[in-house]
């Protein structure tokens, strides 16, 4: 009986797991689709670069505030779209940018490409080895203010090595959260699906705009 218990119990927690899983990608589609269409609105309109900034900040604010308490109701699948969507219009004016530089485009399809690979790649490596990433949140969380030390620094500093050495250590830790946030949804310390999606969503934008900023360093003349 004690056999049986246990075999009911995993088999209804694999259920749970693949649900959040479903959930989770087919609502990080739905919400990359708006960033797309947001993006290229913004760009069409060709807003500025301070538009850009108060999208952020907004943005910032939904997934600090909102997306939290919100994440157990229908409300939190609003506040994610809110949230990717003003993520989405911010990039319009980055867009532009790269767009006016020669080979722009290629620049863009090329981060475009490069992101998805990582994602993908990252994310069938953790479904196939259903390895635990847990043991990654300390080194994340140092990495992520390293980074944030550096990127305030720079804003005084103006060094493009370095604005080039935080990209490319965001590339790195955004795919280490990557690794991070789908193992816990397969070995199933992630229930929310709504939490998983922001997160994997985040991790997927840094990792797009930092390419850009290195296809781009490294394309300019």
């Amino acid at each position: 009986m004690q056999r049986d218990t246990l075999f009911e119990n995993n088999q209804s927690q694999t259920i749970e797991i693949n649900k959040v899983l479903k959930n989770t990608y087919m609502l990080l589609g739905a919400t990359m689709l708006l960033s797309a269409v947001m993006a290229g609105l913004s760009m069409m309109l060709q807003v500025g670069h301070g538009v850009s900034l108060v999208c952020s900040i907004a943005a910032i604010a939904i997934i600090w505030f909102v997306i939290p308490r919100t994440a157990d109701s229908e409300k939190g699948i609003l506040a994610v779209f809110a949230f990717t969507g003003l993520l989405g219009f911010g990039l319009g004016p980055i867009l532009n940018h790269y767009l006016n530089m020669a080979g722009g485009s290629q620049i863009i399809m090329q981060a475009l490409g490069g992101t998805a690979i990582i994602f993908f790649s990252l994310s069938t490596y953790v479904m196939t080895t259903k390895k635990d990433f847990s043991f990654m949140t300390g080194f994340l969380m140092t990495g992520m203010i390293v980074v944030i030390v550096a990127s305030i620094a720079n804003i005084f500093l103006g060094i493009p090595a370095l604005g080039l050495a935080v990209s490319g250590a965001i590339v790195f830790i955004m795919s280490g959260y990557i690794l991070f946030e789908t193992s816990q949804i397969i070995n199933g310390g992630q229930r929310n699906y709504i939490l998983a999606t922001a997160s994997l969503y985040l991790s997927i934008y840094n990792i797009f705009t930092s390419l850009l900023h290195i296809l781009g360093f490294m394309n300019d003349d």
